[in-house]
C-alpha cells in the first residue's frame, strides 16, 4: 500500500512542465503538500525575477496536488479555476509552493497555496492562489 507521499510524488513524476522548469516536491501528507523551484533561466522574465507563468504554475500544482491527497482512489484531479494575487517580485534562488486543501467535497476540492521567495535564507511571500479543483476518473 504506497503513503500519500509516494502516490503524489507517481503523480508528480509524470509532470512534463515541472520536471522541465526543475520543480521538486518536499512534501505531501494529508492535505498539504510543498514544492520547491530553483532559479534558472528556464523560469525568468525579461527583469531577471521568476516569470509570472512559472509562480502561477507552481501554485496550480500546489493547489492541485494538495487536493489529490484527499481524491478518492482512481481518481486525479484538474483544475476548474484559479485566482492568483502576486505580491511581490521573486528574485531569490528559490520559490517555494505550499498549498493545502480549505474544502474537499464529493466532486470538487478548494485550495489555496502560499508561494514564498526565498531570499538571504528568508521565505518572503510573493503569491497566494486559490483554486478550485475537480476528481476526475484516473486515465492510465
Amino acid at each position: 500500500m504506497s503513503t500519500v507521499f509516494d502516490r503524489i510524488a507517481e503523480s508528480f513524476a509524470r509532470q512534463g512542465l515541472m520536471t522541465h522548469l526543475g520543480a521538486k516536491l518536499l512534501r505531501a501528507e494529508a492535505g498539504v503538500v510543498a514544492f520547491d523551484l530553483p532559479m534558472s533561466e528556464r523560469v525568468t522574465q525579461q527583469q531577471g525575477a521568476f516569470h509570472g507563468g512559472a509562480v502561477s504554475a507552481l501554485a496550480d500544482i500546489a493547489c492541485g496536488y494538495a487536493a489529490l491527497t484527499q481524491a478518492p482512489e482512481g481518481m486525479e484531479v484538474t483544475s476548474v479555476e484559479f485566482k492568483i494575487n502576486f505580491i511581490s517580485a521573486a528574485r531569490g534562488d528559490r520559490i517555494e509552493a505550499q498549498g493545502k486543501v480549505l474544502k474537499a467535497g464529493r466532486t470538487l476540492a478548494i485550495a489555496q497555496a502560499e508561494v514564498f521567495d526565498h531570499r538571504e535564507g528568508k521565505p518572503v511571500l510573493c503569491a497566494a492562489m486559490q483554486a478550485t479543483m475537480i476528481y476526475v476518473a484516473k486515465t492510465y
